[in-house]
This record gives C-alpha cells, structure tokens and sequence, in this order.
C-alpha cells in the first residue's frame, strides 16, 4: 500500500490529533497484547511493545481502535493507516506515548511481511521535531 506524501499529508492534517489524546485520556487503554506477548491466532506473531486498544470506541472491523502503547510521555505521536490482507480490511493504529524508536518499530512490525499487512505512517509533527523533542 504505497501512499504518496500528499496523501499522507492530507491524512495527517485531517485527524483530529487533540480530540483522540482527549478520549484516550478519558477512556483510558487496555493492553492486551503486552509486550513479548504472542498473537492469539498466529502464534509466530510476537508483539514487540504494548498493543491494545482505546476503551469505549469501535473501528472500521467492529473492534475497539487499536493502539500501540510506547514507554515515554509523548501523547499521541501518530497513527498507521493499515491495510490486513488476510481479513480485508483497512484500519487506524494510534501510537500513543511512542519514542521515535518506538515509532520505527511499530511501523516495521506492521511492515514486516507486506503479503500479511501493510501500513502507511503518519505522524502528528515531522519526525526530526519528535527526536528533537527527547533530547529537551
């Protein structure tokens, strides 16, 4: 799923970046793929940091909205627009307090095997302000 940079733009411009911090600030997540933990149905899947999802809303699969929780207080840093092969569908993926390690490693885990999944990232502010931003 490539997406050109305008796209990715567009998107970025068009989430309400304040109004999912807010509902994730108020319902709170639940984790329930923690770190090092296996996929339930593909157990050579193993979740490299926290996932779960934001309590009280609902995705595009009928699920709650699916998020990957970092280790640092960063808010929500981004979302990856994916694509599952195997169930069809398309779906948002919040990073929410993610270093920019963090980042890399949640777009690549959902990157890992383009046949499976694949994902377009897009970050609240540039990548360079995020790094920029650990080091203050």
């Amino acid at each position: 799923m490539e997406a050109p940079d305008r796209l990715t733009e567009l998107a970025r411009r068009e989430i309400d970046w304040e109004c999912w911090e807010a509902l994730i600030r108020r319902n709170g997540i639940t984790i329930d793929r923690p770190h090092g933990s296996r996929h339930p149905s593909h157990p050579s899947i193993i979740y490299p940091m926290d996932y779960g999802y934001v309590n009280g809303t609902s995705a595009t699969d009928g699920q709650d909205l699916d998020v990957f929780r970092g280790t640092v207080r960063t808010g929500l840093a981004g979302a990856i627009i994916s694509v599952d092969h195997r169930k069809r569908d398309r779906e948002f993926k919040l990073l929410y307090d993610c270093s920019p390690e963090e980042i890399y490693l949640a777009n690549g885990f959902i990157n890992f095997d383009r046949s499976l999944m694949e994902g377009v990232l897009v970050l609240r502010k540039p990548m360079a302000d995020l790094w920029k931003d650990m080091r203050a």
